[in-house]
């Protein structure tokens, strides 16, 4: 009795059945492979602005601000506005901010750096859209239009207060 019930005991492996789960690789690896490619993340790197010593013990070049305020976007070199452009109903004239930009890009050619500085209750998408403009401009040569380098090198910040003229008007 003994001999039968160890010969029931020595069974043979079964063979191990993988088509379904070859079946759902077939189809899974190029879905995968397709939708990767769509899935591309952009990353730009931001720095914080200098702080008041930093900035003194540098020479006295141009230190570009581009300060978004809830009306206006105001161009300027060290807190001295230099330029301001009124919004346009309820958008940023960002086409006069690539304007600007690029003039002051003929002045300072080697020059990399901006800083943004933005007041509270700007949006989110503002500051994209603004970072976008001082990052690169669309520029026409030969019929065709290309992207021109700016200042890619982008700090952030919070806006300096208004400051208020005689006539109380900012």
């Amino acid at each position: 009795m003994r001999r039968r019930w160890r010969q029931h005991r020595h069974h043979d492996a079964a063979e191990m059945n993988i088509t379904a789960f070859m079946n759902l690789m077939v189809i899974l690896v190029p879905f995968l492979l397709i939708t990767a490619v769509f899935s591309r993340i952009a990353i730009l790197e931001l720095t914080l602005p200098a702080g008041e010593d930093a900035a003194s013990g540098e020479d006295q070049s141009l230190q570009l601000e581009v300060i978004v305020r809830r009306d206006r976007i105001e161009v300027a070199d060290r807190g001295a506005p230099l330029v301001r452009i009124p919004k346009k109903g309820d958008r940023y004239d960002l086409s006069g901010l690539s304007e600007i930009l690029k003039q002051a890009k003929a002045l300072a050619p080697d020059k990399t750096d901006v800083t943004i500085l933005l007041e509270p209750e700007i949006s989110y998408d503002d500051l994209i859209q603004v970072m976008d403009a001082v990052r690169v401009a669309p520029v026409v040569s030969a019929g065709a239009v290309a992207q021109a380098e700016l200042f890619p090198d982008i700090s952030i910040g919070d806006a300096p207060p208004r400051t208020t003229k005689k006539d109380g008007q900012p």
